[in-house]
This record gives structure tokens, C-alpha cells and sequence, in this order.
């Protein structure tokens, strides 16, 4: 803003603390902090950005008298050279002895009484406690405190939430307005704030106060229009960079420098091209070459008239070889290289080491590797031996009707290739004997192992049922709490075990089937009765003096019968979430199958799952006997295939399904029908060396996203990030077709079908017809449907 003429009447009113850095605020106009300059009009001065309004910062006890015009000219001039807060304070209270506003304040003043009274601004000091620095901002009455916070937080640079205002040592609510606390427009207030975490957002201005030359709001005095003035309040801004003069002038009464308007505001903004623009100066480099010898004057002082220098201390100098130029850059260009040589010599070193170590320990994990590989297989073996020479399960009896079949298999085949005749037909008849006294001494060996596992089965059913309730407590105590259920089945179940015992006297005896009878006449059935008639009547036998060894069929007959009226609900009631077979008969309604095999009426338990989530034709008992008596598979090979694919899975992803939906039957399937029982790499045969992995690793594994290889070939098959980059196209195009098989087998499973992947239509013209080929695998048969393989 400039003005040439008549000098403009201004009063610049000081703060009370100088301290605070302020911004603009609604209603205010904005002026920057000049630049501190003593010279000639051009030179760096005040810039000041003055804006309209009708709100003032000020209140009505502090403004000047506006009658002196003389007072008026020198104030500018006097706060310019004095450049202290004395002058200022003086201003301020002789301010304060004004008592009446002349007749054109009041003129001035009658349009803001007419403005909206919520829009009128207030000066709010705002003390930050505990530092006691001032801030002061010009701020709309109508405004809540919340505002005020946000914007104070704005200028700190802290969270608004940690900011806590309070008048008079008052705490005030975030809603409330300037106005509602009974702030005038026009009028001042203060405030205290402080933060509530002090430690981590401090309360301190960005600007420390002796930086401060300037007033934070100054009042200005303008003429509108002629005989009319108009009161508009300024707020400093204090830009980081100094702005460029543009030119202005200087009052010739007050020596006041005005600078033109185009200083007061912002440059106007280039609009946006959206393409990044670069000068051509800016990218090139000007070199320019230029030898300068800058004089050296010396001077020397020897004997001559009227002087004497004495030569005592003089010393004879040699001169040595010049060295050129050249030769000065060329032995330190050999220097250098020999550094260079020293330095290249030891990181090559450095490098040879960390080769070696890397050696040593990839060395080192391979033959880890191995020898984990192998003690596996030494594992399996030895496992393998155990349950030959003491089986106790059902698969470890398959296994040995497994190796039988082998023998005798092995055997026929020999005596075939190398008898003729009557000797054949004898070592034959040899071979069958002793195959039937084998499977004789299997037989028996399996009836005393089911009987020790029945016994076995039994006293744990009773633990089961005689056992506490656990729990956990919240601070990971194990509570045990016991119920009348639970104390009536640790009754019958001592009563069972002191029942069985063979080694006790006659009185013990008599003594435990006295209890037996007191507890069976609780109950009047038919099993109690003939409990109680088998008790007195082993009672009467060993009054008659018979020996224990022809009781022994009695005192089973009585262990059986106490055994089942421990498993009835109704005398044990802790027994009947333990039975296989439900009480209630309306359970029973949909979990009955019919086994085509022994024509028996079932439980979905008594048959063997498949992945197709459908129960197989024959009961556990019926494909137990029929493997013993024709197939005589083992399935251990691929249950430990199996289970060492679920590991690799759960260790790659957490969220793995379709190894945790194939049995074992698939897995056999899986492994002889679709890879032939052979790694894909090395044809390797051996069961126990083979393992399943992912063909891309990076989807999930499935019957149509996997390779079999032996255990060492797993490792570095899971390193290859694209399987086209390192496997031949003859190769892939060999596993591919196996997926397709494997897909085509598990895409009849109902369960099997959703995880399959979208496949694209084979191209016309290269598609392959097979023919339906029928598959027997034991007791199942698979017709495979004509279909076509891309």
C-alpha cells in the first residue's frame, strides 16, 4: 500500500508480551515483520499487508486520542528509532487516561454494531504455563473453545488433545464460546494453558522472544473516503525468507518508508502444466580454464655502506634435483596404485574368507542333511523290525500278513523257475504248510495281544469315567472339581479292579463279593439278579472247600457281568459320554449303515473314511479279514508319506486343507497309479526316500500341484522360483499329464472339487483320446471315464 500526499494518520498498539509467534485469524488483516534496514528509499523496510475490516483486537479504554493529529505523525516515528517496549507501554497508558471517544470514533464505531455480534473478533492472550510465554491471536467471539484449541495446537505444533485452557485458575469446557464466558467484541481476554503431558508435548514457542522486534497486532487508521476513517486491525506475520524490494518511498515530514503494494502480496501462482519442466541452463555446466600467478615481493638486506648485517648465523643451502610437474604426478600416481593394489589385495582376501565360511557351512548343512536322511530311514526300519517282532496293532499285523505274502510269493516263484514236476507240486505242498502254521502262530499271537489290549481299553474306559472335572483357571491353575457321578464311578472302578485281582485269600475274596452284592441289590433287573446268584453260588463253592483254578470260569462270568452294569447309564451315569453306541435310540435313526459284507446293521464309526466323504461298502472287520486273507497290503510306507507331507504344509502355510482331506488309501493311489512309485527325477523306487512337494510353490499343494522325488532332491527343488526356466519342455509336459490324471481322479470327490483350478479349453487339433482303462487297486476297482489331456 502507497500513498502520496497528505500523510495517513496510523497507531500501531503493542501487546503485552512479544514473546508469541501469532498467525492471521478471522477478521484480522495479515502484515509481515519488515526487514531491519537503515538505508535510502529501495532499500529493505516494513512490509505491512493491510485488510478491511471491521473488527479490532483492542479494547475501547486503549485506543488513542484521535483529536492530536501531531501525536499521531510522531508515534510512527518514534517507535521506528526507538525499537523498544518502553515507547509502546507509554502509548498504552496514556491511552488508558482517555475518558471520551470524539464524536468520529462513535461514527466509526456505529457500522460494527450492526455487524453480526457472534463474527466480531477479540484479542485472547493466552499464557503458556509453566513457561509464562505469551501468545496473543485475534479470535471470533462466537467461536468454541475447541477452535481456539485446534488452532493454538496448529501453531505449537502438538495434539489439540493435550491442550487444557483455564481462566482464572477455571477449567472451561471445550463447547463453550468467547461470548458465553463474557468476552465483549472488540474486547481482550487471558487465558492460561498448559499441556497435560508436559514431558512429551511441551508448551513453547517455535520463535524464541528476544527474536521478536515487532508488536503482535498493531491498529491502523486509514481514511475511506473523504471525511470518513475506518479502524482496521493488522497481524504480524513473520516470514523465514526475506522478501525481494520492489521499490516505495519515504515520507518527507515523518521519514516514515512505504513500500508498494505488490511487496504486501503473495506472488501470484503459476497455474499447474502437469508435466515436470526443466531449464536447459540448469542442466549443463560451463567449464572455463584460466591461470592467474598472483605477485610475491620479497626483499633481502645485506652488507653495504653505512650497514653491517653479521653472517654468524648464515648457512650454505644445496640445491636438489628439480622435480617436474610430471614427475610430481607420476610418482603420486604410483603411490596411489600400490594403495589401491594393498587395499584391492585385502578385500579379495576378505572375499575368499566369507567364500570359505559359506563353503564350510553349506558343507556342513548337507551333510547335516544327509545324516538326518538317513537316521530317518534308520528310524523307519528299526520301527519297521519292532512291529515284526511284537506287534500290538492292527497295521502292525498288516504289516507282517504284508511280509508273509512277500515270502511266500518270492518262494512259489523260485520253486517255479527251478522245480518240475512232482518235486514242484511237493516243495508246494511244503510252501503251504508252512505258510498256514505261520498265519496259525499270527493268529495267536494276535488273540493274546487283543486280549491284553482289551484289559488295556477297559481300564482306561473306567479312568475316564472316574476322573474329575478339569479346568483352567484364569491364572493357569489346573482345578479339579468331583461330582456324585464322578465318585460313584471310582467306587465301581475299585471295586472292578479288586474284583480281577487273582492273588488274595479267601476272606479278602468273600469280603469283595459281599460289596458287590450290596451295591447289585441297589438295583432290581435281571442283570443284578444274576449277579447276585453267581455270587452266591461262588460264595457256596468256596465254603465246600473247591479250588480257585475251577472257579476261574465263574469269576469271569461275574467280571463280565459287573462290567457291563459299570457301562449301563443308569447305575453309572459318569459312563455315558464315553460309550461308542448312544443310549438314546432316535440317535441312531440316521447313523445306521448296512455292511455289504457280514450283512450287519452299523455305526458310521465301524467304517473306514475315504476323501470321497462317503463311508466305504464294507465295515472295518470285513476289509481287516479280507486283507488278511487275500490282499495283505501295508500301508505304512504311505502313512509316513502322508504324514511327512502335512508337516512340510503346515510349515509353509497355516491355512493348508487338502493334505488334512486325503487318507491313506488316496495317498496310495496317488503314489503307484499316477507316479508309479517312482521319483520323477532319478526314478528312485525306495518308499521310504520319497516325498511329496509342491510343483509351484507358490500355490498351494494338491494332487495337480505336486511332484514326487526322493528326500534329497526335495531341497533343491523348492529353490526354483519358475519351473520353465530349469526343467526341460518334455519334462513338464510329463508332469503336467500326470496332473491331469490326478485331477481327472479326485474331480469325482465332492469335497475335492471346489479346491480345483480353473484349467483352459484345450486347443482344437491338439487334444489326445484315451481309452477307459479299469484300475483294480485290493478291493477297489476304477474305471477310468474317456476323457481328453491338453
Amino acid at each position: 500500500m502507497s500513498e502520496r500526499g497528505e500523510p495517513e494518520e496510523q497507531e500501531v498498539r503493542e501487546g503485552e508480551e512479544e514473546s508469541a509467534e501469532t498467525s492471521p485469524q478471522p477478521g484480522g488483516g495479515t502484515a509481515e515483520q519488515p526487514p531491519e534496514d537503515d538505508g535510502e528509499p529501495g532499500s529493505d523496510g516494513e512490509e505491512v499487508e493491510v485488510e478491511s475490516s471491521t473488527a479490532g483486537v483492542l479494547d475501547a479504554e486503549e485506543e488513542t486520542d484521535l483529536s492530536d493529529d501531531a501525536e499521531h505523525l510522531e508515534e510512527p516515528q518514534r517507535t521506528e528509532d526507538d525499537g523498544n517496549s518502553a515507547g509502546a507501554l507509554e502509548t498504552a497508558e496514556e491511552a488508558e487516561t482517555q475518558a471520551d471517544l470524539p464524536d468520529e470514533a462513535e461514527q466509526l464505531r456505529e457500522p460494527q454494531r450492526k455487524e453480526n455480534v457472534g463474527n466480531s473478533t477479540a484479542t485472547v492472550k493466552v499464557v503458556l504455563v509453566p513457561e509464562g510465554h505469551v501468545m496473543t491471536v485475534a479470535f471470533a467471539i462466537g467461536l468454541s473453545i475447541e477452535e481456539l484449541k485446534r488452532h493454538l495446537a496448529a501453531e505449537l505444533r502438538v495434539p489439540a488433545e493435550v491442550l487444557q485452557i483455564s481462566v482464572d485458575g477455571r477449567a472451561v469446557e471445550e463447547q463453550q464460546s468467547l461470548m458465553e464466558l463474557g468476552v465483549r467484541p472488540h474486547g481482550s481476554t487471558r487465558m492460561e494453558m498448559s499441556s497435560a503431558d508436559p514431558t512429551t508435548h511441551p508448551l513453547r514457542p517455535l520463535r524464541p522472544p528476544e527474536h521478536d522486534s515487532m508488536p503482535d497486532v498493531i491498529t491502523v487508521r486509514i481514511q475511506t473516503d473523504e471525511g470518513v476513517f475506518q479502524e482496521v486491525v493488522v497481524e504480524i506475520e513473520r516470514p523465514r525468507q526475506r522478501k525481494a524490494f520492489l521499490g516505495g518511498y519515504r515520507h518527507r515530514l515523518t521519514g516514515t518508508e512505504y513500500h508498494h503494494a505488490a511487496v504486501q502480496t503473495l506472488p501470484k501462482r503459476r497455474p499447474d502444466r502437469a508435466a515436470v519442466v526443466f531449464s536447459r541452463d540448469t542442466q549443463t555446466v560451463e567449464l572455463k580454464s584460466q591461470t592467474q600467478q598472483c605477485p610475491v615481493d620479497a626483499s633481502t638486506q645485506m652488507t653495504g655502506v653505512g650497514c653491517y648485517v653479521s653472517c654468524l648465523n648464515d648457512r650454505l643451502v644445496a640445491p636438489g634435483n628439480y622435480t617436474t610437474a610430471d614427475e610430481h604426478h607420476g610418482r603420486r600416481l604410483r603411490a596411489v596404485i600400490r594403495l589401491q593394489a594393498f587395499a584391492r589385495r585385502w578385500l579379495a582376501r576378505q572375499e575368499v574368507e566369507r567364500l570359505r565360511r559359506e563353503r564350510g557351512r553349506r558343507l556342513a548343512w548337507l551333510e547335516l542333511q544327509e545324516r538326518r536322511r538317513k537316521e530317518e530311514k534308520e528310524e523307519q526300519l528299526r520301527d519297521r523290525r519292532q512291529r515284526w517282532r511284537n506287534p500290538q496293532r492292527r497295521e502292525d499285523f498288516n504289516l507282517l500278513y504284508h511280509a508273509l505274502e512277500k515270502w511266500r510269493h518270492e518262494e512259489e516263484q523260485r520253486i517255479n523257475s527251478s522245480l518240475r514236476g512232482a518235486e514242484r507240486k511237493a516243495a508246494l505242498c511244503s510252501l503251504l504248510e508252512q505258510e498256514t502254521q505261520l498265519i496259525a502262530s499270527i493268529g495267536r499271537h494276535r488273540i493274546a495281544v487283543h486280549s491284553s489290549n482289551y484289559d488295556k481299553a477297559v481300564r482306561t474306559l473306567l479312568d475316564k469315567s472316574a476322573a474329575p472335572h478339569r479346568w483352567r483357571a484364569a491364572d493357569g491353575r489346573l482345578i479339579e472339581m468331583d461330582s456324585q457321578h464322578t465318585l460313584r464311578a471310582r467306587e465301581l472302578r475299585d471295586l472292578y479292579n479288586s474284583l480281577n485281582q487273582s492273588s488274595v485269600s479267601q476272606d479278602q475274596r468273600v469280603q469283595v463279593l459281599m460289596a458287590l452284592k450290596h451295591i447289585a441289590k441297589e438295583h432290581a433287573c435281571r442283570l443284578t439278579r444274576d449277579i447276585v446268584d453267581l455270587i452266591d453260588r461262588e460264595v457256596d463253592l468256596m465254603t465246600r472247600g473247591v479250588k480257585a483254578a475251577s472257579l476261574e470260569g465263574l469269576r469271569k462270568r461275574i467280571s463280565t457281568l459287573f462290567l457291563q452294569y459299570i457301562k449301563t447309564p443308569a447305575f453309572n451315569p459318569e459312563v455315558a459320554r464315553l460309550l461308542k453306541v448312544p443310549q438314546n435310540p432316535s440317535q441312531l435313526k440316521n447313523d445306521m449303515f448296512l455292511c455289504r459284507g457280514c450283512h450287519r446293521y452299523l455305526q458310521s464309526a465301524d467304517f473306514s473314511p475315504t476323501s470321497s466323504a462317503r463311508l466305504s461298502g464294507r465295515c472295518r472287520d470285513c476289509t481287516g479279514l479280507d486283507n488278511v486273507a487275500r490282499s495283505r497290503d501295508d500301508f505304512s510306507c504311505y502313512e509316513n508319506i502322508l504324514r511327512r507331507l502335512r508337516a512340510g504344509e503346515l510349515q509353509l502355510s497355516e491355512d493348508a486343507r487338502i493334505p488334512f482331506l486325503l487318507q491313506v488309501e488316496d495317498m496310495r493311489y496317488l503314489v503307484e497309479e499316477i507316479w508309479a512309485s517312482r521319483s520323477a527325477l532319478n526314478a528312485g523306487s525306495d518308499l521310504y526316500n520319497l516325498a511329496f512337494v509342491r510343483w509351484d510353490r507358490q500355490r498351494d499343494w494338491s494332487p495337480w500341484n505336486c511332484i514326487l522325488l526322493s528326500k534329497e532332491e526335495t531341497s533343491a527343488h523348492m529353490e526354483v522360483e519358475d519351473v520353465h526356466k530349469v526343467y526341460e519342455a518334455t519334462f513338464i509336459d510329463g508332469i503336467k499329464h500326470k496332473h491331469t490324471l490326478a485331477q481327472r481322479h479326485f474331480s469325482q470327490i465332492s469335497v475335492m472339487a471346489e479346491y480345483l483350478d480353473a484349467q483352459p479349453a484345450a486347443a482344437p487339433g491338439n487334444q489326445l483320446v484315451s481309452k477307459p482303462i479299469a484300475m483294480v487297486t485290493g478291493e477297489h476297482a476304477t474305471d477310468a471315464t474317456p476323457s481328453s489331456a491338453h
